[in-house]
């Protein structure tokens, strides 16, 4: 609970306001977390707890929903996340349709975030696509560069369905191990991942500090005078 309503409902209240969806479901393999956005009137699936990624579990969800050609990863952990982005990437994917996967990233906007392994780190290539994400600070500057951005990956992706049921054909990869960062299984088969720029610098609530620190945030606006 984070100010009397849960983490998944702020979400899910963020996702409501999204114009380019049809449907939004929660796959989860946890009964609390079911119970949950059940008991505040969202949609739920059950799924393996074997599973050792997001897109993983979402592949096994997109089983009871043949219709659906494109498939956004709104991560549940991202109560802050504006609902333009969202709809951003979802237009991407129908306007580009030869874009397999996207993902979104923005500027540092705190600097002393670069350290920090919760927070990924995104270094892109010229035409916009990935070229390596990392929980360490990336790229190491041995010679400092006042033209180099650092970027933030934000935790959201969106896949055309073919690509992501062959994704998840493939077995984990070394890197994607090594950094418990699922996109770079991707990476290793060579495909490629268009990165939208965001102004958005929400982060993810990924400890029960950050948790807390969102919480003092909620507080102080609903007192606020308007």
């Amino acid at each position: 609970m984070i100010a009397g309503v849960s983490l998944i409902e702020r979400v899910w209240q963020r996702v409501q306001a999204c114009q380019s969806l049809d449907a939004c479901v929660v796959a989860t393999d946890d009964q609390r977390i079911y119970d949950a956005v059940l008991a505040f009137g969202g949609e739920a699936v059950m799924t393996s707890p074997s599973h050792h990624t997001g897109t993983d579990r979402i592949a096994e969800a997109l089983q009871s929903y043949p219709q659906a050609t494109q498939i956004l990863n709104i991560q549940g952990d991202e109560p802050l996340i504006e609902p333009s982005l969202i709809d951003k990437l979802a237009e991407t994917l129908i306007t580009e349709p030869e874009i397999s996967l996207a993902t979104a990233a923005n500027p540092f906007s705190q600097p002393a975030l670069l350290d920090d392994p919760n927070v990924v780190k995104v270094v892109l290539r010229a035409d916009g696509n990935a070229l390596y994400f990392s929980r360490s600070p990336l790229p190491y500057q041995r010679q400092a560069s006042l033209e180099h951005t650092y970027y933030r990956h934000k935790g959201i992706y969106a896949y055309q369905r073919g690509f992501l049921e062959q994704f998840v054909t493939w077995p984990p990869s070394s890197l994607e191990v090594a950094e418990s960062l699922e996109q770079l299984r991707a990476l290793e088969h060579g495909a490629q991942i268009r990165v939208l720029i965001t102004d958005d610098t929400s982060g993810g609530i990924d400890t029960l500090e950050q948790a807390l620190e969102l919480e003092a945030l909620l507080n102080q606006s609903s007192h606020s005078p308007q």
